[in-house]
């Protein structure tokens, strides 16, 4: 029913319209300004996330996004113009984007505003009807998504629906235009599947094992800092968090006291007391995590609280890439260090693996940095600092292989959620009808041959802006070959 509900909104043609666009968007804005209090305290109780994390990356990121797409919405909804060729060049080429019609977005818990609002926000933009299911594992922020959306957006075209897995389940039976998920991997198999059933494109944002690979040449004390900041943002269980360390075993002695003191900085001798470091999920995730533990030598933190799921923010020496804690994305406050001879044995461990979500470089010398660029695969690369690519507007974020499909952020979110429609306008002039006659039957060799010519003088593309250039010269041409036959004709004219 409720799918039906937007279906028919979309239909109504009410989301083609700018500025019915850019209210919405103002509105989810006040929505985040008006409810600012009322949502951190959802995250924060969901999962005992720092107040600043949950101000800064929940709420503040989502209205930057809301102002990216205000700022540029009228010019990304224009018609671009495609380059000509000798073929189209009276004609008008243009790539049009449209909107999909109903949109589904599957929210992830770890990030329960952020990665919910989102994705919303650029279906907004492209002009879809939209339907939000945020994640059951985040109860508090899934309960006031569904309370204040319906009373600030429109309610004929955006909707939330809350539940668990069978909910979700039946959800995915149904015809949507475009799915939008964030979640695992093994789950985003199942989105695609039931999306593949009824032909439906998806954007999957998964994750992986992020690998970080650190050398001597960098500023030891503020790499950790960096490092670990990315590692300690919400416990560890961000999708881009840094995952494993890689460096060479004479750096790891020097790095581990620079770790310790740093972590010492943030979080002070005991992390437990501090307001600053949140918690694991739930017990589930936190005995994961704890059997993860088992191998390798634990030579910072290691503390754990199955009553609070709290566990210290922990640096593992002795890891060989066959342990446990190398199969699969951590997730969590676990940082295990592989060593390395250089680059190249890196690389090799990089490759060995899925292709990850995010790949960290830490390195001062442009060819370490190149050789990373040009012999691995990975949805992004950060290169001397943790997770801050997330925020930048201008690159896309998304992954690769099995750690994702798609990207989104500023004009990349918009652009997923715009199906890009090709047109060609034809005219009536003669010159263009003579030069394209051949293709009509009857057929023959000459023509075929003729057709033959034309086919590979389609291939010298007309640089941009070009097209007038040689429009103004076929009329001015026009116009002299007009004149002579009219003054050879001794025919009058003005």
């Amino acid at each position: 029913m409720i799918l039906q509900k937007a279906r028919n909104a979309f239909k109504g043609g009410i989301t083609k319209n700018i500025d019915f666009r850019i209210q919405q968007l103002n509105n989810m804005y006040r929505m985040l300004t008006e409810n600012e209090k009322q949502l951190n305290l959802a995250v924060e109780q969901d999962l005992s996330k720092p107040h600043q994390e949950a101000s800064i990356y929940e709420i503040e990121f989502v209205l930057n996004d809301i102002r990216c797409m205000k700022q540029n919405i009228r010019n990304w909804v224009k018609s671009t113009s495609a380059e000509k060729n000798f073929i189209t060049l009276l004609d008008e080429t243009f790539v049009k984007p449209e909107p999909y019609g109903v949109v589904l977005v599957l929210g992830a818990w770890n990030y329960p505003i952020q990665l919910s609002l989102c994705p919303m926000i650029g279906a907004i933009t492209a002009g879809n009807c939209c339907i939000l299911k945020p994640s059951e594992l985040a109860p508090k922020s899934a309960e006031l998504l569904k309370t204040l959306i319906p009373r600030y957006l429109d309610p004929e075209c955006y909707h939330v629906i809350n539940g668990g897995p069978e909910e979700t389940t039946e959800l995915l039976k149904e015809q949507f235009d475009y799915i939008f998920y964030t979640g695992s991997t093994r789950v985003g198999q199942l989105v695609r599947e039931a999306a593949n059933k009824h032909l439906t494109p998806v954007t999957l944002e998964l994750g992986g094992k992020s690998p970080v690979y650190m050398d001597d040449t960098v500023n030891l004390e503020v790499a950790c800092r960096r490092l670990l900041w990315g590692k300690c943002i919400n416990a560890g269980q961000t999708c881009v968090a840094p995952d494993y360390l890689m460096c060479t075993k004479e750096l790891q002695e020097k790095l581990i006291p620079v770790m310790k003191k740093v972590l010492k900085e943030y979080f002070g001798e005991d992390p437990k007391k501090s307001p600053d470091f949140g918690r694991i999920l739930n017990n589930k995730h936190f005995n994961r995590l704890l059997s993860l533990m088992k191998k390798g030598t634990i030579v910072i933190g290691g503390d754990h609280d199955e009553d609070t799921n709290y566990i210290a923010p922990t640096v593992i020496t002795n890891v060989s890439p066959s342990d446990p804690i190398m199969q699969e994305e951590i997730f969590g406050p676990l940082c295990p260090i592989i060593t390395v001879d250089g680059p190249d044995d890196a690389i090799d461990i990089i490759n060995s693996k899925d292709k990850p979500l995010t790949l960290n470089v830490y390195s001062k010398k442009n060819s370490v940095i190149k050789k990373f660029l040009d012999n691995t695969s990975s949805g992004s690369v950060c290169v001397n600092d943790s997770i801050v690519n997330l925020s930048i507007d201008a690159l896309p974020f998304g992954g690769v292989g099995k750690s994702g499909i798609g990207a989104y952020h500023g004009k990349y979110s918009f652009d997923t959620f715009s199906h890009k429609k090709a047109v060609l306008v034809r005219n009536y002039a003669m010159i263009g009808e003579k030069l394209g006659e051949a293709r009509y039957p009857p057929y023959s060799p000459t023509k075929e041959k003729y057709l033959k010519r034309l086919i590979k003088r389609r291939q010298n593309l007309i640089p941009p802006h070009m097209d007038y250039v040689a429009m103004f010269v076929c009329g001015f041409l026009a116009a002299v070959i007009v004149q002579a036959i009219l003054h050879f004709a001794k025919i009058k004219y003005f």
